[in-house]
């Protein structure tokens, strides 16, 4: 795998940041075993190309960092953990295939590549991305929970009913804190559906 500028990036910023046990052999899970770092962020919308994933993750970062340099609520590692692995449960999720699309030009058809999803883990979003990040760090509760419903209401748990996005809202700041920078990366910076 060829280490780009964005690889570096989160490299550097990880590898200051992060002094929890369990840190490097994340770090080195997420090079040899995963895609992380040439994932893309979604199929079709936000991200849709390689490093996606890794462009959001540095999106999410910048946009919590600018808001917590505000009101220095969190810790520096807290912030780091929290935007660089909030989407780690996307790692060998997304499958590279080709498809057949008519170019309206020439009338021909051609073959494109495209992403779909190919879940090797079903275990949901938020969770999943807590469950791989405490295989190998422990995770404080708040932030456990800032990652679990960084989507909001837009997590398929959330959907069903119930209070639990609403509580953690209520009683987590960090939670409501990632929810947004998610939200601004995705919709503002990189364009949402574009």
């Amino acid at each position: 795998m060829m280490i780009t500028e964005n690889h570096e990036r989160f490299l550097r910023i990880f590898e200051e940041h992060v002094h929890r046990e369990g840190a490097t052999a994340l770090l080195d899970w997420m090079e040899k075993r995963t895609d992380f770092f040439e994932a893309p962020a979604s199929t079709k919308f936000h991200g849709a190309c390689k490093e996606g994933l890794l462009i959001h993750s540095l999106n999410v970062y910048d946009l919590l960092k600018k808001r917590n340099d505000e009101d220095h609520c969190e810790s520096e590692e807290t912030i780091a953990i929290c935007a660089l692995l909030h989407d780690l449960c996307k790692t060998n999720f997304y499958k590279e295939s080709t498809r057949n699309v008519k170019n309206n030009a020439t009338g021909q058809w051609e073959q494109i590549p495209y992403y779909s999803i190919e879940d090797q883990f079903p275990y949901g979003h938020g969770e999943k991305s807590v469950y791989l990040i405490e295989r190998f760090v422990r995770l404080k509760p708040y932030e456990a929970i800032a990652i679990r419903w960084h989507m909001g209401g837009f997590d398929d748990n959330a959907r069903v009913g119930g209070y639990n996005v609403a509580n953690s809202f209520t009683r987590y700041p960090l939670a409501v804190k990632l929810h947004l920078a998610d939200l601004e990366a995705t919709y503002l910076v990189e364009g949402g559906n574009k």
